[in-house]
């Protein structure tokens, strides 16, 4: 069997980002700052370790921000140069994307992840592609998006990350049906959508996949599913009985950036993560809990 590289991402990024308001009526959600750099560069970070070369991003009015990050900034650069700050030219350097390597699509109405994901077709091509969603930012030494990358060469198909919930959080993800455990790889036999009940197992998928060209097919009916949209699970659904659907048990911790609660638990995280910030960050986090107990 040959397996074709996976060279292509697809951000989809067309969100308003409400739960994030006042804050994203100016600014894309993508471009908060985890510690001191936006969610988006974390995306972008972990897909260059995977061997992604191309980047395309579905996009929607209001995103021009994100646009300019990723933009050379040639008076920001010299004024460095010339203040002779090096380390700071270098920070730069991973947020510069060279001409060609990065795309970007309107979605014009908020239709689903689907939906947004079939905007990229014509970029795409007939090949095996990626899918990233920043809102999920994940801790890994190997990064998860190479983790998948490294297991979708052995099976093929489609692959999805995924994690074991709380049995009572099933219904806010879509979840696998596990035809074979094989340890950190599952094969699927079935995807259930946010299920109200009965759910088939705590296996969560969460925003990582790797997919065949086929469930751009598949997306071209506009089939709706839960909620009224265009759900991306069920198109990969249909991928079970052709190229067959893996999850990945990925190695790491996820944080759930598109809540209030999940970013702040990734930015102590990743503050303490930091040398350079970890002794007085963990002074004050020791304080605030002091106090916090004293008030009890």
């Amino acid at each position: 069997m040959t397996i074709k590289k996976v060279t292509k991402a697809v951000f989809p990024v067309a969100g308003m980002g409400t739960r994030f308001l006042p804050a994203t009526k100016s600014i894309p959600k993508e471009i908060l700052t985890l510690v001191d750099r936006p969610l988006i560069q974390y995306a972008i970070d972990e897909a260059r370790a995977a061997g992604i070369e191309e980047f395309i991003f579905v996009t929607s009015r209001g995103k021009g921000a994100l646009e300019d990050y990723f933009d050379f900034s040639p008076a920001l650069e010299q004024s460095l140069r010339d203040s002779g700050k090096d380390d700071l030219l270098k920070v730069l350097e991973d947020t510069n994307m060279d001409s060609g390597r990065i795309a970007y699509v309107r979605q014009h109405k908020a239709m689903g992840l689907g939906h947004a994901v079939w905007c990229a077709r014509r970029l795409i091509g007939d090949e095996p592609f990626a899918v990233m969603l920043p809102d999920d930012v994940i801790a890994a030494e190997n990064p998860c998006l190479k983790q998948m990358v490294e297991a979708y060469e052995q099976t093929g198909g489609c692959m999805v990350a995924a994690m074991e919930v709380a049995p009572e959080k099933t219904k806010s993800y879509g979840i696998l049906d596990i035809q074979e455990d094989m340890g950190s790889i599952v094969k699927v036999k079935g995807m259930v959508e946010k299920p109200k009940t009965n759910a088939p197992s705590n296996l969560a998928v969460i925003g990582r996949y790797i997919l065949t060209p086929d469930v751009l097919n598949t997306l071209d009916a506009q089939e709706t599913g839960a909620g009224g949209e265009i759900q991306l699970t069920d198109a990969i659904a249909k991928e079970i009985d052709k190229s067959g659907v893996y999850g990945l048990r990925f190695r790491g911790q996820r944080y759930d950036c598109g809540s209030k609660a999940g970013f702040l638990q990734a930015t102590v995280a990743f503050g303490l993560a930091r040398d350079e910030l970890r002794e007085e960050f963990s002074q004050y986090l020791a304080e605030v809990n002091a106090m916090q107990k004293a008030a009890q």
